[in-house]
């Protein structure tokens, strides 16, 4: 099997954690690709086995790995998908955050995991993306997000006012901080926090959810993931701030936005004795009397 390691940032206290990973991969014997900051990392500390550096999507492409493994939190996961892109290849993140909502395989379970890898003790789950098209264009080729796009007001400015349309329809004009539209992936991340619902996996939806909306009577809304949301933007400010995950950009009042679900997925790897029901359970402590 051939695997990819990737990290957003390596911090020295994951030395132990890489350790203990390339110890049970040298187990396997498993061809090893890692991220360039982990590649550095580990030939500073002379660890084995043979480690292949990948520079960026075509060699991740021209390398053919069947797994990506992510140390790091959600957020490494968000970041592994923008080298990952449309090539399928699954994830499983071992969480070395906090929350970890998507890095499900904590730092002591590590052997556990990767033996159940191993032995095919799991199933992949396809996570949808969404994508952004806009004019003129921001986000490169990296213009998709697992998590939620945004439209913010910038620093301290006045809100924002964002007129926004469903499949062409006018939906409603928003005056607020932001605007997010979350995947059910995402639901659990910046939506959730101002009052956006919980959308389980594979629910085919989207959520759109007000920050901070000035009309009290404004709540969020869960749409079709077949549907084109687009939006015209006004404010006293001429630039204001769009997001892809953890990835934004400046725009301005001329810009025109649509945002549709992705041609492709996220393929996340879903451990047995792993769901959502136990995500939610720990990670929320939902089904937990803290009275007693």
């Amino acid at each position: 099997m051939k695997i990819f390691l990737f990290a957003r940032f390596v911090q020295e206290d994951y030395l132990p954690t890489l350790k203990t990973l390339l110890s049970v991969v040298e187990q396997y014997d498993w061809t090893v690709f890692a991220s360039m900051n982990l590649y550095d990392f580990a030939q500073k500390h002379e660890l084995k086995p043979k480690i292949i550096p990948i520079k960026d999507y075509e060699a991740l492409k021209e390398a053919g790995a069947d797994l990506t493994i992510t140390l790091g939190g959600d957020g490494t996961i968000l970041s592994a998908t923008c080298i990952i892109r449309d090539l399928g290849i699954p994830i499983v993140g071992i969480n070395l955050g906090r929350l970890g909502f998507l890095s499900a395989v904590e730092r002591k379970n590590i052997e556990m995991a990767m033996q159940k890898v191993a032995e095919g003790q799991y199933t992949i789950e396809e996570r949808s993306m969404l994508c952004l098209e806009s004019d003129p264009r921001v986000f490169g080729h990296v213009n998709f997000a697992l998590n939620d796009f945004t439209i913010h007001k910038r620093d301290t400015s006045s809100m924002v006012s964002i007129h926004t349309y469903i499949n062409g329809d006018y939906l409603n004009s928003y005056w607020a901080d932001g605007l997010i539209v979350a995947t059910p992936t995402g639901s659990t991340g910046y939506s959730l926090s101002c009052g956006g619902p919980i959308v389980f996996p594979n629910s085919g939806n989207m959520v759109i959810t007000p920050v901070a909306p000035h009309n009290l009577n404004v709540r969020p809304l869960v749409i079709s993931d077949s549907s084109v949301i687009s939006f015209a933007i006004e404010g006293r400010a001429k630039n204001f701030l769009s997001t892809l995950d953890s990835r934004y950009e400046t725009i301005t009042a001329e810009h025109q936005l649509a945002v549709r679900k992705s041609d492709f997925s996220t393929k996340l790897i879903i451990l047995h004795g792993q769901s959502f029901f136990n995500t939610i359970h720990e990670k929320l402590s939902w089904g937990a009397d803290k009275r007693n």
